[in-house]
């Protein structure tokens, strides 16, 4: 049956958010199944020490990109309308927000995404620091903490269109585009092979790359394909505004039309759950103190205000904007590098440090940030 005929017998919003319900049912299985997860990616290539979670981050971007460019490239879809594109930007947002999301990402030991997915498998950290999240982007977005947003995001503005484009400020074309990808993916394929990545971690991490080119394209062809009024807009698989969105409708609005992502914060929970269960995964574990909780809390507020500022998440941004080379998501994923870098060398990294002498002759090994 064609989109148009679905679009027909459905109606906008409930296919929106069918396919919101789908497609992040596969991001959250696959990200379960390969451990995807931005924050052991940057602590393994801070340390120097390669133990394949860097190697799986860059099959999920590698194939973000060069399925998302080839998509474009092909003509399959359009998303020069899309927001992260064709409105006005924040380069002071990017650059601030994405380091306090990275900060804060650090310290909550996961980013949105990855607590989601940790959620669902039981851990009860990740459901606090989740919904914590979900109320300070909800706050920055609408709320208490949005003229310090908008403050900070009037620093610093670029127009939308090709002002926002790093393939034509670059000069690097699509064509460019494709093989910067296309590089990206070679040196993932070598990395996974010297360092044996397991077949979970690199098929899944693709799976979540194909993820996020199937958002771009289901809304791109739903906004193209609709003759509802009030045209859906083109989305990005994302966070941020999601989890804020969600949160907002099940306290305050829950009659609203859904939206794509309405039913793409609880498909990635029940992809999770899903791939928790079949692989006999889900397990209840909680704080092992005050001071854990307060850690895990602090990072969920810089989270959720750093992404709301910067205009997306480790995935919003660092997968789906870069998908689409707009200049403010690669600020904003090169500010989430760095920041997550340094929180690691000079908060965990010295207490690992800190703790050795009391040890004895078993040092705490650096791997239990990946935990």
């Amino acid at each position: 049956m064609s989109l148009e005929a679905l679009l027909d017998r459905f109606g906008q919003a409930p296919l929106l958010a069918a396919g919101g319900l789908l497609i992040g049912f596969v991001f959250g299985f696959f990200a379960q199944r390969s451990r995807f997860c931005l924050r052991s990616a940057v602590i393994e290539f801070a340390r120097g020490m390669p133990g394949g979670k860097l190697t799986v981050w860059l099959f999920a971007f590698a194939i973000a990109l060069l399925a998302t460019q080839s998509l474009i490239a092909f003509g399959a879809m359009d998303v020069s309308t899309a927001r992260q594109l064709a409105a006005r930007g924040s380069l002071s947002g990017a650059a601030i927000g994405g380091a306090l999301f990275g900060i804060g990402m650090i310290l909550a030991r996961g980013c949105s995404s990855r607590l989601l997915v940790l959620a669902a498998q039981g851990n009860l950290r990740s459901v606090l620091s989740g919904l914590v999240f979900a109320v300070t982007a909800q706050a920055a977005w609408q709320g208490a903490l949005a003229p310090w947003r908008e403050h900070i995001s009037s620093w610093w503005t670029v127009e939308g269109g090709a002002s926002r484009d790093l393939t034509v400020l670059t000069g690097l074309g699509r064509g460019g585009a494709l093989i910067f990808a296309a590089v990206w993916l070679v040196a993932a394929i070598v990395w996974a092979r010297r360092q044996k990545v397991a077949p979970w971690g690199w098929a899944g991490a693709s799976a979540v790359g194909l993820a996020i080119a199937g958002a771009w394209w289901f809304t791109a062809a739903v906004a193209a394909t609709s003759m509802e009024a009030g045209l859906a807009p083109i989305q990005a698989l994302s966070f941020t505004g999601p989890s804020a969105e969600v949160l907002s409708r099940v306290l305050f609005a829950p009659d609203r039309p859904p939206t794509f992502d309405f039913g793409l914060v609880p498909g990635v929970f029940l992809g999770a759950f899903v791939a928790a269960a079949l692989f006999r995964e889900l397990k209840l574990e909680g704080f092992s103190g005050a001071a854990s909780m307060r850690r895990y809390l602090i990072g969920a507020v810089l989270m959720g205000f750093g992404g709301m500022t910067a205009g997306g998440c480790a995935v919003g941004a660092g997968l789906s904007g870069a998908a689409v080379f707009t200049i403010t998501s690669w600020v904003t994923l090169s500010a989430m590098w760095a920041a997550a870098a340094l929180t690691d060398r000079f908060i965990d990294q010295r207490g690992l440090e800190a703790a050795q002498p009391h040890l004895g002759d078993q040092p705490v090994p650096r791997s239990r940030a990946f935990t």
